[in-house]
């Protein structure tokens, strides 16, 4: 049982209070656009949430996604082959809030207030609440072989992640920072095409478990790549909202958890 954040996390090597730590980490992520914080989670914690994601594996719900990068519904205005219209795969599986056991270090995490005032101080949010419905707050998310995250832009502007398993090769998180400007309505067609391609460089970001990542996808184009071999990557969402009270979606938690609660 993790009663306490000093249960969950290294807070000699990461301290969230300390002004020039989250000074640190907020300059790394307004540069960067990522910000990624190896072995935040003890190795206690690591194996439990492993633990409680084998067993609790069984309750995943699978999908196959074919989805535009923008996440959006085709425009035929635009050919089959253009990024607009471009059609890449995305798979996982996943393990809602309600499925998270209540003793886990993960409810723990996620309702420290003084981890919600950091993550606060680096994203240059006002306030962070956690979803109105029983499911979007932590999601587990499973990929085994074959599995992957087609390239797309995210929605919102920050994303906070923690990696529990690594595979045993593939499963990598590559990047192409501010590719478009989604508020002045700019989506630079051409280099998002050209990633599409293969023809551009991409950046990778290296986590191993216990690393928490915080990555600004909402103008940087980003992919997970294939997972290889017999070690299932397991991944934790920790998502909040800037409002009190919102939910996901009715549709959005149809297609992603197969279930409204």
């Amino acid at each position: 049982m993790h009663k306490t954040l000093a249960d969950v996390i290294n807070l000699e090597q990461h301290p969230l209070h300390n002004d020039d730590f989250r000074i640190k980490c907020k300059r790394t992520l307004n540069e960067n656009g990522a910000l990624v914080i190896p072995n935040f989670l003890k190795p206690s914690a690591i194996a439990s949430i492993q633990r409680e994601g084998e067993e609790n594996k069984h309750l995943a719900y699978y999908t196959v996604n074919n989805h535009n990068i923008y996440l959006t519904t085709p425009d035929p205005e635009y050919p089959a082959d253009h990024p607009r219209n471009q059609e890449v795969s995305s798979s996982k599986g996943c393990i809602t809030t309600d499925q998270i056991p209540t003793g886990s270090a993960l409810h723990t995490l996620y309702d420290a207030p003084e981890f919600r005032e950091f993550l606060c101080t680096v994203l240059g949010e006002e306030e962070l609440h956690e979803y109105a419905d029983a499911l979007s707050s932590i999601n587990l998310h499973y990929a085994s072989e074959g599995q992957e995250l087609g390239w797309h832009y995210d929605n919102s502007s920050f994303a906070i992640t923690l990696m529990i398993q690594s595979p045993e090769s593939g499963g990598e998180f590559e990047y192409v920072k501010d590719v478009r400007d989604a508020d002045s309505g700019d989506m630079n067609y051409k280099l998002s095409g050209e990633i599409l391609a293969g023809e551009v460089p991409t950046e990778t970001l290296s986590m191993d478990a216990g690393a928490l990542v915080m990555f600004r996808g909402r103008n940087s184009m980003h992919r997970v790549t294939p997972v290889v071999g017999n070690r299932t990557r397991m991944l934790v969402v920790l998502a909040y909202n800037t409002e009190p009270g919102i939910s996901l979606s009715e549709p959005a938690r149809m297609t992603f958890f197969g279930r409204l609660g």
